[in-house]
């Protein structure tokens, strides 16, 4: 993709200060909000930039954004792909969610059901999830992180090894080039992999923009997964050929709007 000058200039700024704003940029560069809106759209599409709340941020490589802005990307797409992995999910199912935007939104989804026993590392979902009557929610303890309700490290770990799950449901930061599913805290990690040893199927919450961004430590890779919930079809190339026993769910939201 060729870039404008004004996209190349957005990038430039993006660089120095690590996040963009549409107000501040249509003001800098004297023209429309709605200007900047779909050059912001454009970056995003390329994958040099990623859409939050009111502008745009770099795609991270070694450290993940702002929890509360991760909640505005893409959202649609999460409760699309919550509600489509919900559907699929028996009432009277034992399962593990763990740290995530879009796990917290397969909460929500699952708050019609019956019988659920919910073990999560993340204390949004057992939030979600604590005023159902009809799920039980346990906590794994480990240290909590301030930022984003998440609880990590080997109490954590240690704690789901007493449990076998029907399905142990992740979100991740990235998906790289060769299919591995990736993240950026590798006590949450030791978490999710210790969730997925101990669960009969593993299924995975991965939007599009996923396939556009890198983290440093592996989760696992989709051959590992049984089943993969996301808003577009899974790019693949020379070295990502998708797995044979993978089932691919393509959930398309109800209706996608520009951020503002």
């Amino acid at each position: 993709m060729s870039l404008s000058l004004r996209e190349r200039e957005i990038l430039d700024i993006a660089r120095d200060s690590g996040s963009v704003m549409v107000e501040d940029l249509a003001m800098r560069m004297n023209v429309t909000v709605q200007t900047i809106r779909r050059d912001l759209t454009n970056l995003a599409n390329a994958g040099r930039l990623e859409r939050v709340h009111g502008g745009a941020v770099l795609p991270s490589g070694v450290r993940n954004i702002r929890y509360e802005e991760r909640r505005q990307v893409n959202a649609a797409a999460k409760d699309a792909m919550a509600r489509a992995a919900a559907a699929r999910i028996p009432d009277g199912s034992a399962l593990f969610l763990n740290i995530g935007t879009s796990t917290e939104a397969l909460a929500r989804a699952l708050r019609g059901h019956d019988g659920l026993l919910v073990a999560t590392n993340n204390l949004n979902v057992a939030d979600i999830l604590s005023a159902t009557p009809e799920c039980e929610v346990l906590l794994t303890g480990g240290r909590p992180r301030p930022e984003d309700g998440g609880l990590t490290g080997p109490v954590a770990a240690q704690m789901l090894r007493s449990f076998r799950f029907d399905i142990a449901v992740l979100g991740c930061s990235a998906i790289s080039d060769d299919l591995g599913a990736y993240d950026f805290d590798m006590n949450e990690v030791i978490v999710s992999q210790t969730a997925l040893a101990q669960s009969r199927s593993a299924w995975l919450l991965a939007d599009h923009s996923k396939f556009q961004r890198h983290a440093p430590v592996q989760i696992t890779t989709l051959d590992m997964v049984d089943r993969l919930f996301t808003d577009q079809p899974v790019p693949t190339g020379p070295s990502s050929d998708i797995p044979e026993n993978l089932d691919v769910v393509v959930a398309i939201p109800e209706a996608t709007q520009d951020l503002p």
